[in-house]
């Protein structure tokens, strides 16, 4: 009896903080996001955590993802730019393509299977040193621009990435 209240008491820890049951909780209520490239972990937890909050309409948590390259203002606008371009996209099948090592920086590319949009965005290590963690930079306050697509990549994804290797 002891163990178990030890195990429960230690898995609770866990999840609170770490936000585990926030993150168990958004993982059930929406479709898993595929993968294609060479994400690090922290780069494929941010990207998921975009894909999240654009399904969920979350602009003010969206903008809390930002670098710190632009002011507030211009991670308010972006992130109302993409939930009101993307958020249709993002509650159906979602494909992020990862380019480059992931070790300070990656560009993502986000397949929207429902709408068949397409969206590049680009991750880097924030703060001192990185000590802020991933975050994704938040710079487009033109609606249009925020909802252009990505010229080089292509239309569908895993095509510009080489065969993995056996």
């Amino acid at each position: 009896m002891a163990a178990a209240l030890v195990s429960s008491a230690a898995t609770a820890w866990w999840l609170s903080a770490d936000d585990g049951l926030d993150y168990v909780n958004d993982y059930a209520s929406h479709e898993p996001l595929r993968v294609v490239g060479y994400p690090s972990t922290g780069t494929l937890h941010l990207t998921q955590q975009i894909v999240w909050r654009l399904a969920d309409g979350s602009e003010g948590s969206l903008a809390t993802m930002a670098t710190s390259d632009g002011s507030g203002a211009e991670a308010r606008s972006t992130a109302a730019n993409w939930v009101r371009t993307f958020r249709e996209g993002a509650q159906g099948p979602v494909t992020a393509e990862f380019h480059g090592k992931g070790e300070v920086r990656q560009s993502v590319v986000l397949y929207f299977g429902r709408t068949r949009q397409v969206k590049q965005f680009r991750l880097r290590l924030d703060g001192n040193g990185g000590a802020d963690g991933w975050r994704v930079l938040m710079r487009e306050t033109d609606p249009q621009e925020a909802a252009a697509s990505p010229t080089w990549a292509p239309a569908s994804p895993g095509a510009t990435l080489p065969p993995a290797v056996p």
